[in-house]
């Protein structure tokens, strides 16, 4: 579904629903939703976006889920019986996240914790360390398994898988993904149950 981009200007400042449910064991946080997220209320709906490709690839999802028009139902059901949640640490949709301000983020955490105690998963894993930093006040964070939690939720930091994030590919995306589902609880599909993706993007 091709939005002109003079309609996708006019989701600027729009909020995205979350997808979250009960039993949830791993939320993925983004940073906040782009214009086209913010046009179809869905998630990573961006083409060039490989966090779904990336999630397939860990062996979370048994297909490439695609939201450049919307999520399916089917699709939404699949995470909450996978245990996989979404949200976003700043709800608030702009073309880029680097439009955002320090403040922005750091205002956005209270919103997030207040979301993580509510459905205390297990992992909450951001994506991105640069906003993870200013928004925790932890500005030599590196990826990985982080020394604070909320709650019950342990707080992991792993790669953002937005197309501009040259520094890590498609396989290196799906192994920290994988390896934060399998601190949540969540089995992997194995790798034959898994169909092929292009590794290259």
């Amino acid at each position: 579904m091709r939005i002109p981009r003079a309609e996708l200007e006019t989701y600027r400042g729009a909020s995205v629903p979350d997808v979250l449910s009960d039993g949830v064991k791993l939320v993925f946080v983004g940073v906040n939703p782009g214009l086209r997220s913010a046009a179809t209320q869905a998630s990573f709906a961006n083409r060039g976006n490989r966090f779904f490709p990336a999630l397939h690839l860990a062996g979370i999802t048994d297909h490439v889920i695609d939201t450049s028009s919307g999520f399916r139902p089917d699709d939404v059901d699949q995470l909450a019986k996978r245990g996989v949640g979404l949200t976003t640490l700043v709800n608030f949709a702009t073309a880029k996240a680097s439009e955002l301000t320090d403040q922005q983020l750091v205002d956005g955490r209270r919103s997030f914790e207040a979301t993580m105690a509510a459905f205390r998963p297990r992992v909450a894993a951001m994506l991105g360390v640069t906003a993870y930093r200013i928004a925790f006040s932890s500005p030599t964070a590196t990826t990985g398994r982080q020394e604070i939690a909320i709650g019950e939720t342990r707080l992991w930091v792993v790669p953002n898988p937005s197309g501009l994030n040259a520094h890590y590919s498609l396989a290196d995306l799906a192994a920290a993904y994988r390896e934060v589902a399998i601190a949540a609880g969540i089995q992997p599909y194995p790798p034959d149950a898994v169909a092929d993706v292009v590794t290259s993007r």
